[in-house]
């Protein structure tokens, strides 16, 4: 049974930011405590304030930003503290598993020695005994062969992958209170299970208090003991899970609850083909100072092919790692590849990079990690008319204003938006602008590479309906990227499961869905499933 004794108590936490439109009150005197082997989720949609609530606990609030109230560690006061004395504590007995891993691991520095560094800060150990130690969380998080990938640098490894490595740099050192940040949006649903019973595993064997933020009910359901839930900075409801679930309070609880994507996509036509592979392959180099062996070759994709029509909607699906977003990556062009590449009729495979750059504008990315795509430098408006800077140069300013603005009111974000920074937003705010940057172009092809992975299932929704009229309006065609099965199901017309690379098996939602064929297929489905379904 858990201590009843707080181990982080926060109290009345006010969190503002400062910004041109004036100050925002993100987090309106909150109060939560956090007991020795409890596990509390905060749960709320994008923009509620649940992640600034607890990088504020963390002292990791922006330049911006600012924070009143109280924050204690076992009794103690650490709000306020100076950098310094809260190093002593963060990452040895409060550690934060982050929303965006790409922008957390330092591009630079091979995944072993990143995962090494707050084992040696904290412990003191020799570089042998770090080894072993990191060898064996990698190992706990599921990175296949990890001896191999220590040498490996974040963008050799897969969302899923970073995501694993960030969530082994929280654990190293054993922390009192573990506060995960979307630990599993990056996650296909069967390595969702695994991570999920892996910090579960952890909190019973350490003690360990788990704060875990996140938009997935399904989750929530699975692991909490507690939940609270969160609604414009303030804490609406809070309670037992099973208690919140089976008989919510507030009006805003039960909208979140019955929250789900849903619909089915119609197949189009008679339409036109927009993009198509044929035997595409992508193969990359790997090597590593660490471990100062050789090189090896890792084939990412082997021989896919596909073909995406006007007004249709492809769903590629598998676990993190098998190459999907690879291969979506290969037919922009964007990576090298081997095999056929053809768009609207032409083929582009060895077309060069002049004479494919005005075709950009019809071969538009979303990318998984918004907030490594958005410059921390600019504002959402210069962010999001950056596109028409380049393919529409005479544009005026104003003209350029209005069409941010119609951007941003597409993705449900007001004109005020255009003023504010990356770092100002949510996660579920930041891909919105990632999505307006994209759509202002009016593109013929978008590729979604998991665009609803950081939304709450509200806003999932608003986005789904958003991204069918926009297809129907303007004959969009996708090639949807994602881990989400309800998602793929309520959004595409055709499905491509891949597994190590390779595609085992095509066909439309209901033959994958509904008969499977292939085992790998079966058992992602059956996870989906029991994730959807599973009560306390």
């Amino acid at each position: 049974m858990p201590d009843e004794t707080p181990i982080l108590a926060i109290g009345q936490l006010q969190v503002r930011f400062r910004t041109p439109d004036g100050e925002v009150e993100a987090v309106k005197g909150a109060s939560l405590t956090v007991a020795s082997g409890e596990t509390i989720a905060v749960v709320g949609e994008s923009g509620s304030g649940k992640s600034q609530l607890m990088m504020a606990a963390m002292g990791l609030l922006a330049q911006n930003g600012s924070a009143t109230g109280s924050v204690r560690y076992r009794g103690t006061e650490i709000l306020g503290l100076s950098t310094t004395a809260l190093n002593r504590i963060r990452g040895r007995h409060l550690a934060m598993i982050f929303q965006e891993p790409m922008t957390s691991l330092d591009p630079l520095y091979p995944i072993g020695e990143q995962v090494a560094e707050p084992i040696r800060t904290h412990q003191r150990l020799g570089h042998a005994h770090a080894r072993r130690r990191v060898l064996e969380l990698l190992d706990l998080v599921r990175i296949p062969d990890a001896a191999s990938r220590l040498g490996a640098y974040p963008h050799e490894l897969s969302g899923g992958q970073r995501q694993r490595v960030m969530i082994a740099m929280a654990i190293a050192n054993d922390p009192d209170v573990l506060i995960a940040d979307e630990p599993t949006t990056a996650l296909d649903v069967t390595i969702q299970a695994e991570i999920l019973a892996l910090l579960a595993d952890l909190q019973r064997r350490l003690g360990m208090g788990l704060v875990l933020i996140t938009h997935d009910l399904g989750i929530v359901r699975r692991i909490a003991s507690r939940v609270a839930v969160m609604r414009r900075g303030e804490i609406v409801e809070e309670g037992a899970t099973a208690s919140v679930f089976a008989a919510p309070r507030h009006a805003y609880t039960r909208a979140l609850i019955d929250a789900e994507p849903a619909g089915r996509k119609l197949v189009p036509a008679g339409s036109a083909t927009m993009l198509s592979g044929d035997r595409v392959s992508v193969a990359f180099k790997l090597g590593g100072r660490w471990l100062g062996g050789g090189t090896r070759t890792l084939q990412a994709v082997d021989s896919v092919s596909l073909t995406l029509k006007e007004r249709q909607t492809v769903g590629v699906v598998g676990e993190s790692g098998s190459g999907k977003s690879t291969l979506a990556r290969a037919l922009l062009r964007l990576l090298p590849s081997t095999g056929t590449i053809t768009f609207h009729g032409r083929d582009i495979t060895h077309t060069t990079a002049a004479a494919l750059r005005p075709l950009r504008r019809e071969l538009q990315i979303v990318l998984q990690d918004p907030f490594g795509s958005l410059s921390p430098r600019m504002t959402v408006g210069q962010i999001v008319t950056e596109g028409l800077d380049v393919h529409e140069p005479g544009i005026g300013r104003d003209a350029r204003s209005e069409r941010a603005v119609a951007a941003l009111r597409e993705v449900e974000l007001g004109p005020a938006f255009r003023n504010r920074y990356p770092h100002e937003l949510s996660g579920g705010q930041r891909q919105r602008v990632a999505i307006a940057r994209a759509i202002v172009l009016r593109p013929k092809v978008l590729v979604l590479d998991e665009p609803t992975s950081a939304l709450d299932r509200q806003v999932q929704k608003a986005i789904i309906e958003l991204l069918r009229r926009l297809q129907a309006e303007l004959g969009l065609a996708y090639l949807l990227i994602t881990h989400d099965l309800a998602v793929v199901r309520a959004m595409a017309d055709h499905i491509i499961v891949m597994k190590e690379g390779r595609m085992v098996e095509e066909g439309s939602p209901d033959q994958i869905f509904g008969a499977p064929r292939q085992a790998y297929t079966q058992r992602l489905v059956t996870a989906a499933l029991l994730s959807a379904s599973h009560t306390p």
